[in-house]
C-alpha cells in the first residue's frame, strides 16, 4: 500500500511541469482542496516531448500516473504541502473520434468524445481502498479496488494467522471517493440520416463528479475500457465498452456559465451606448434570412424573448414567470423552421424539437428502468428540461397528438413538470422560454378562420403564448424581388465555399454577416440576464395600465373580452426585456410603449374580428369570434323555438332562415353557421328543404 517506497522521481516530467504550469500549480495549492486538479495541454505535452505525448495516447494510466506522482513530489511546492489527492487531467487532444466508431483498437487508450449527456445519476461515494480486519489476529489490511466489484483478500495477511473467513470490511478505515456515471449520446445534428444515435457510459470519480448535467454538450476526455457481460449461463465472449472520465469540456455553458472577461464588459457596455442597439441587434438575428416587415417584427420579437423578462417570487411564496414564449403560425416556405435552428444555435442552452417526432414524454419527463443506477427506476428530462434556463423550439406543433400537446400547459405557465409514476413523484424545472412554429392545416392560412381551426391547437395552450404571430406568403413583386435576389446570392456563396474561393466570398458575404458577432451577442445577453433587473417607472406602469383599461373598455361597447390579466402579464414581460437590451435598471415609458405596439400588432393580425372590426382575445383563448358566436346562439335559440311550436315535427330550413334575418343574421352568414351547426349534430337533413332540429345536441355547442 505505501507507494513513497515506490517513488522513483523523473526529471524529464519534473521540468515539464516547472516550465509549463508552475503558477497553475502554486494556484491550485492556494485553493486547495477546493481546485485539487491541473489541466495539461496534450499539445505542450507533445511540443516538449513528442515520444511521451504519443505514449500517454496509449499507455495512458501509466503515464498519468507518473505525472501526478511527480506533481505530488514538487520540492518547490509551498511549504512542502501535502497536496497527494490532486489529479492530472488531460486537454486539447488532436482529435475527437465519434461513439459510432470506436472499435477494439481504442481499447485502454486515452480518447476524447463529443457529444450530449442524455442522463446521469445521483454522485455516490464508491470505495477507494477497502480497510478489512481479521477478528482472530486483529491484523488491518488494506487493498485497492480498481474494478466494478469489490475485491477482498482471500486469508489473513499475518505470517502468524493465514485463516479463511474471519476478515471483515471496516468502512470507517476504508477511504472513499465520489462517483457517478453519465450516459453520453451522439450530438443530434452529428447522426446520420437512418440510424439510432450511440450512445457510451461514463464514470467520473472524485472532483469530476456532479459537473454534468443532462442537455449539456460537452467534450469528455478518458480512457476506454471495457467489461464483461455476464448471463445467467456464465461470463459471455463479449464486453461492453465504458469510459473513465479524466476530464470534462463544456461546449454550450449556461447563459449564467459564460466566461465575460474585463475587456468583453467594456464592448458590452460600449454597445448599450450606442443610438442605433435595436436595429443592429434585430439585424444580427439570423440575418441570412431576408423578408417583409412582420418577419422584422418577428426578429425583434425573438430578440426580446432572447433576453426574457424578470421572474418574481411574491411574499406569498408564488412565481411569476418571466420568460416570454411565441408562436410562428403560417405558410409553408416562410423560413420558420430556419428561424427556430438559428435561434437553438444562438442560445447557449436551446434545445430543437419537431413536434412530429416527440411524444409527452419526450418534451417533459419520463421514467425509466436506469441501468446506470444498478437497476433503479429514474426520472429522464425530456427537451423542455433540458432547456432549463434557455430556450425550447418546437417546430411543427400542430403535428403533436392532442395528448402530447397537452404536456405543454403545466410547462408554459408554471414552468415546471409534474411526474408521478413507478412510485416516484418529482416536479422538474422548466424555465425555459418556447419558441414554436405550426402550418396550417390547409396548407395556406386562411385571416377569416380561427387559428385554433386552422392549426388544430386547443385555445388553452394558445392562450399562454405571449406574442403570435401570422406568416402569409402573399405575391408583391418588389418584396419577390429583394427575396430572389437574396436566395440565390446565398446558394452563390454557398457554391463560393465549396470551391474554396474566399476572396470573393469575402466581397459577396459583407451584407449577410451579423452586425453583431454571435459570441458578444451570446455574452453581453449573459450579462443582461445575471447583472439587469429593471424596475418598472410610474410613467411606465400608467401606460401600461391605460392601454390595458382602454382596450377593456371597447370590449364593454361591443360585448367582447378584448384582453384578459395574461396579457397584461405579457406586456409587462416584454417591457422588462426591452429594457435589459439596453441594460438598463429601469422599465421606461419607452420600453412601456414597444411592448403596447408589438401586443397590438400582433392583436391586429389575430385578434381583430373582420366582422365588426372590435378587438376580439375569444378568438384566441375561445377559438371563436363573439360576433360568430353570438350569431349561432341566436340560430340555436331559433331552431329549438322552431322544432317547439312544431311539437317534434320537421321544420322548413327556410323558416330558420327568415327568423335569423329578423333578428340581424344576413342570410349568407346564417346558411354557413347552419351548416357547422349540421356538421356537429344539431339537426338532420330530411331533404326537400327540411330539417329536424336535436335539442340535446344543440345546447351542447358552444
Amino acid at each position: 500500500m505505501n507507494k513513497e517506497e515506490d517513488y522513483i522521481p523523473n526529471l524529464k516530467i519534473r521540468d515539464f511541469l516547472e516550465k509549463y504550469y508552475k503558477n497553475s500549480i502554486i494556484y491550485m495549492c492556494d485553493h486547495y482542496p477546493k481546485e485539487r486538479s491541473i489541466e495539461i495541454s496534450f499539445i505542450d505535452l507533445h511540443n516538449f516531448d513528442s515520444k511521451l505525448a504519443d505514449n500517454l495516447l496509449i499507455s495512458p494510466n501509466e503515464i498519468i500516473e507518473n505525472i501526478e506522482n511527480e506533481l505530488h513530489h514538487l520540492e518547490w511546492l509551498p511549504q512542502q504541502m501535502d497536496i497527494s489527492k490532486s489529479h492530472i487531467r488531460i486537454r486539447d487532444l488532436l482529435e475527437n473520434i465519434p461513439i459510432r466508431n470506436l472499435r477494439s483498437k481504442d481499447l485502454n487508450h486515452l480518447i476524447a468524445i463529443e457529444g450530449m449527456i442524455r442522463k446521469s445519476t445521483g454522485v455516490h461515494p464508491k470505495i477507494k481502498v477497502a480497510a478489512y480486519k481479521c477478528f482472530t489476529c486483529e491484523n488491518i489490511m488494506y487493498l485497492d479496488q480498481n474494478g466494478s466489484k469489490l475485491r477482498s483478500p482471500s486469508i489473513c495477511t499475518n505470517e502468524l494467522c493465514k485463516k479463511k473467513d474471519t476478515l471483515k470490511l471496516i468502512e470507517s478505515l476504508s477511504s472513499f471517493e465520489d462517483s457517478q456515471r453519465v450516459l453520453i449520446q451522439e450530438s443530434p445534428e452529428s447522426i446520420r440520416s437512418g440510424t439510432n444515435p450511440q450512445s457510451l457510459d461514463v464514470l467520473f470519480v472524485d472532483d469530476l463528479a456532479g459537473n454534468v448535467s443532462p442537455g449539456d454538450r460537452v467534450i469528455i476526455i478518458g480512457i476506454l475500457n471495457a467489461i464483461q457481460k455476464t448471463s445467467k449461463d456464465g461470463k459471455s465472449l463479449y464486453y461492453d465498452l465504458y469510459l473513465k472520465g479524466n476530464n470534462i469540456i463544456k461546449l454550450d455553458k449556461e447563459f449564467d456559465e459564460l466566461s465575460i472577461t474585463k475587456e468583453d464588459k467594456e464592448n458590452i457596455i460600449k454597445l448599450s451606448r450606442e443610438p442605433n442597439l435595436y436595429d443592429r441587434m434585430i439585424q444580427s438575428i439570423a440575418p441570412s434570412i431576408y423578408g417583409t416587415k412582420i418577419l422584422k417584427d418577428v426578429k425583434q420579437a425573438i430578440l426580446l424573448q432572447l433576453f426574457s423578462g424578470v421572474r418574481k417570487k411574491l411574499l406569498d411564496g408564488s412565481t411569476i414567470r418571466g420568460d416570454i414564449h411565441i408562436l410562428l403560425v403560417g405558410d409553408p416556405g416562410v423560413a420558420k423552421s430556419q428561424l427556430l435552428r438559428y435561434i437553438v444555435n444562438l442560445s447557449p442552452r436551446g434545445v430543437y424539437a419537431s413536434g412530429k417526432g416527440s411524444t409527452a414524454s419526450g418534451l417533459t419527463a419520463s421514467v425509466v428502468k436506469d441501468e446506470l443506477g444498478e437497476g433503479r427506476w429514474s426520472i429522464e428530462g425530456g427537451a423542455l428540461v433540458m432547456a432549463n434556463n434557455g430556450i425550447a423550439t418546437i417546430d411543427e406543433m400542430d403535428k403533436m397528438r392532442d395528448e402530447d400537446r397537452s404536456a405543454l400547459h403545466e410547462a408554459m405557465e408554471q414552468q415546471t413538470i409534474s411526474i408521478a409514476k413507478a412510485g416516484l413523484i418529482a416536479t422538474l424545472k422548466s424555465q425555459c422560454s418556447i419558441l414554436g412554429a405550426s402550418n396550417p392545416k390547409s396548407g395556406r392560412f386562411n385571416i377569416t378562420e380561427s387559428i385554433s381551426e386552422q392549426i388544430d391547437m386547443p385555445p388553452s395552450l394558445l392562450s399562454r403564448f405571449d406574442l403570435i404571430y401570422i406568416l402569409t406568403d402573399e405575391p408583391n413583386e418588389n418584396i419577390d424581388t429583394e427575396i430572389s435576389k437574396h436566395i440565390l446570392k446565398s446558394h452563390y456563396i454557398g457554391e463560393l465555399l465549396k470551391k474554396e474561393d474566399y476572396e470573393r466570398i469575402e466581397e459577396e458575404l459583407v451584407e449577410d454577416l451579423p452586425i453583431i458577432e454571435k459570441d458578444l451577442l451570446q455574452k453581453y445577453i449573459a450579462y443582461a440576464k445575471m447583472y439587469i433587473t429593471p424596475i418598472m417607472t410610474k410613467e411606465a406602469r400608467d401606460h401600461l395600465q391605460n392601454f390595458y383599461t382602454n382596450v377593456r373598455k371597447l370590449g364593454k361597447r361591443s360585448s367582447t373580452i378584448p384582453l384578459t390579466a395574461r396579457q397584461l402579464e405579457a406586456l409587462i414581460r416584454i417591457a422588462e426585456a426591452s429594457a435589459k437590451i439596453r441594460l438598463s435598471n429601469e422599465v421606461t415609458l419607452e420600453d412601456a410603449k414597444r411592448s403596447t405596439q408589438l401586443t397590438s400588432d400582433c392583436l391586429k393580425q389575430i385578434g381583430v374580428d373582420p366582422e365588426t372590426g372590435n378587438y376580439d382575445i375569444d378568438y384566441i383563448v375561445a377559438g371563436e369570434w363573439k360576433s360568430k358566436k353570438d350569431q349561432i346562439q341566436i340560430l340555436k335559440s331559433s331552431l329549438i323555438k322552431l322544432a317547439v311550436d312544431a311539437k317534434g315535427n320537421d321544420i322548413l330550413m327556410e323558416s330558420v332562415l327568415q327568423r335569423a334575418k329578423e333578428k340581424g343574421v344576413p342570410e349568407s352568414h346564417a346558411r354557413e353557421l347552419l351548416e357547422i351547426i349540421h356538421q356537429k349534430g344539431g339537426y338532420i337533413d330530411k331533404g326537400m328543404g327540411y330539417i329536424h332540429p336535436i335539442k340535446d345536441v344543440l345546447d351542447s355547442i358552444y
